[in-house]
């Protein structure tokens, strides 16, 4: 089907598209200091504020938004809207409340903040792993069954080559440029998917006639195969798709879980992932952290003009398909039986672009899926090479924490391969609705330990580790009921139990996060409390104390205390390390088998990071001290301060207006 519709046209500017986002990867690759840990896993921390506002957004409107926001609006509404609008606050509260904390206490990933405010290891190893696990069962996987989705609707490609060849470009340049040219390339990758998305949208509304023509489409696109069972049917829209706010007793978003559940879910997200994070930390500064955080959360705005109206409008134009009951006109309309919401986008692609646009919007939703991925693959690396490896290899140099980061990628890679097998044989979506149970079952408890850590100087090790222990089993019980007792389908009898059938994962959340704040309380209370100066720099209440902090354990003196500190004594070590192998190179120079060594050692000191070390001057302490002060200092200029708290405030109102007026 999907490989008779794409003229020679469209394989012309996908090809382009690849070409010069490979291009502008290897050019971002030659551009970037790679040879350390700040440099690789955080782009220098010189990132301008609209290439980390560009880079939030793409990462987090990959191509499972094309495919899961389009998807969902098209079986039940645009309540799901309601993710990008609390998105847009939470973004708010990343860049003014978290990154405040975050960069004035010197941190290079998430867990290593919970290192440095607790003190020992088992939280920072806890919270590092099940990161690693959450990513690669949920982002990871969600990303690769979108890209898989979109390259066999669209392009007709065989899967395995495809994914293959897109791993293959996106390990590229993340393994030789690493942060920097993962942003680089977002921001490219963000201004192709706009542009595509927009037009597309402008010829979706053009073909359904507007908002008005919408509503009464929508509402009779019921499908020929609409099945009955007794006074309710399946395949019918309801009234309530248009609205965000439902009644609480609404199976899919109850009112108390939208506005509380999915903040709480959104916050988590944002302010405590290490892949959103990360972006923000590359930038120069906290100004331009806190602006590229106002730039990424007006950019949500769009995803409702761009991808859920666009779900809508495509169930409207082809409702036996999109909406499809049975399993038999459902393994007819897109080869699986349980669905073909999730083909809603593609669908209109190939049915409304014309020749050459579908290329560009075929590029954008694969430019999406890279984006994506390129994240993921750089900040598990950096969590793994930073969190786990430097605690076994304590004296690892940065050098080999960048190679162990870069090993770790292709790693990541080849598990995306082994995945993707899993990914068809539940391509029935229930894969997705149960890895999104299991965020919702378990971030609750890990993002109590982070903001309990970060408003309350009282919580305390022992309180913030079996506060975390306790709700992460409690959560663990609800998803192995959601596993049991699976939700059943239209017309189908509901027998499971009360706790699982009436007890929306959204209010679960809620009731989960508030029992492990509780715990976390009781427990901080019974354990002694943290000296102050401990926390100096590591809580809201204490992020412009410039006085030393004390190490948490005297062992620990000179270990994750300074962090840009530590950066520079290992550029020292280096130094040394890089006038021997000057010595050593300038031997082998001799002769013609030496000089073809050095050549094939050239290769592979770029895609190693080393050759990027040279020249590079040993800095004195005066200069370290100065650069410590300069990357943990949360002080702006007062003009841009008021900027940014203007435009602050401006997009608040502007994400209040909105749930209020889709509401």
């Amino acid at each position: 089907m999907a490989e008779n519709q794409l003229e020679p046209v469209d394989i012309v500017v996908i090809s382009i598209h690849f070409v010069v986002v490979l291009l502008l990867g290897i050019w971002s690759s030659y551009k970037a200091n790679r040879s350390s840990t700040a440099g690789y896993f955080l782009a220098g921390r010189s990132m301008s504020w609209w290439l980390v506002g560009l880079s939030l957004y793409v990462t987090n409107i990959g191509s499972g938004s094309f495919i899961g926001l389009a998807g969902t609006a098209s079986a039940s509404g645009y309540a799901v809207i309601a993710y990008e609008f609390t998105g847009l606050f939470c973004l708010l509260l990343l860049g003014f409340v978290f990154m405040p904390v975050y960069i004035s206490s010197g941190i290079s990933t998430v867990p290593e903040y919970l290192n440095l405010r607790f003190g020992g290891s088992r939280l920072r190893l806890f919270l590092a792993v099940t990161s690693i696990v959450l990513t690669v069962l949920s982002s990871l996987s969600s990303e690769m069954y979108a890209g898989a989705l979109i390259i066999q609707q669209t392009l007709g490609w065989n899967i395995y080559l495809s994914v293959i060849l897109l791993l293959a470009m996106t390990v590229v340049y993340t393994i030789t440029g690493g942060l920097t040219a993962v942003i680089y390339t977002d921001a490219l990758q963000a201004i192709i998917m706009l542009v595509g998305a927009f037009i597309l949208a402008v010829i979706a509304w053009v073909e359904i006639g507007g908002i008005d023509n919408l509503y009464i489409k929508y509402m009779a696109a019921v499908p020929k195969t609409t099945a009955v069972y007794g006074n309710s049917s399946c395949g019918i829209p309801q009234e309530n798709a248009w609205h965000i706010f439902r009644p609480a007793s609404d199976p899919d978003y109850p009112w108390p879980g939208v506005l509380f559940g999915i903040t709480l879910l959104s916050a988590y997200y944002w302010c405590t992932n290490q892949i959103l994070v990360q972006r923000s930390l590359a930038a120069k500064n906290i100004t331009h952290s806190k602006a590229g955080s106002i730039m990424a959360a007006y950019l949500k705005l769009l995803p409702m003009v761009l991808m859920v109206f666009p779900g809508m409008v495509s169930r409207a134009l082809f409702p036996d398909e999109i909406a499809c009951q049975s399993a038999e006109a459902c393994e007819a309309a897109c080869s699986n039986p349980a669905g073909c919401s999730d083909i809603a986008y593609p669908k209109l692609v190939l049915e409304l672009m014309p020749v050459g646009i579908k290329g560009l919007m075929l590029a954008a939703m694969l430019a999406a899926l890279m984006s994506s991925l390129t994240s993921i693959f750089n900040s598990l690396s950096s969590l793994f090479a930073l969190d786990l490896w430097s605690k076994y290899r304590p004296d690892a140099t940065e050098l080999e924490l960048t190679i162990v980061g870069r090993v770790v990628t292709v790693i990541i890679a080849i598990i995306s391969i082994l995945w993707l097998p899993v990914i068809q044989v539940f391509g029935s979506g229930e894969l997705f609705v149960y890895i999104q149970s299991m965020t919702s079952y378990l971030s609750p408890p890990m993002f109590a330990v982070y903001s309990m850590g970060m408003f309350w100087e009282r919580t305390t090790e022992p309180g913030a580790f079996y506060g975390l222990i306790l709700g992460a089993i409690i959560g663990l019980v609800r998803l192995v009921l959601d596993f049991v007792y699976t939700t059943p389908g239209c017309g189908e009898f509901d027998d499971r139990p009360g706790i699982v059938k009436n007890f929306h994962y959204l209010h679960f959340a809620l009731v989960l996060y508030a029992i492990t704040v509780m715990l976390i309380g009781g427990i901080s209370l019974m354990t002694p409390p943290i000296p102050s100066k401990k926390l100096v720099r590591l809580t809201w209440w204490t992020r412009n104390d410039m006085s030393k902090r004390e190490p948490m354990e005297p062992e620990e003196e000179g270990e994750n205390t300074d962090k840009s500190s530590e950066l520079q004594e290992d550029e020292t070590e280096r130094e040394k390390g890089r006038e021997e192998e000057d010595k050593e190179e300038d031997e082998e120079e001799d002769d013609d088998d030496e000089e073809n060594k050095s050549i094939f050692r050239k290769c592979f000191n770029f895609v190693c990071g080393t050759t990027s070390t040279k020249n590079v001057p040993e800095l004195t302490e005066e200069e370290k001290q100065a650069l410590l002060e300069k990357m943990t200092s949360i002080k702006e200029e007062p003009f841009w301060e008021r900027v940014n708290f203007v435009n602050g405030v401006i997009c608040l109102g502007i994400g209040v207006f909105c749930f209020g007026f889709w509401g």
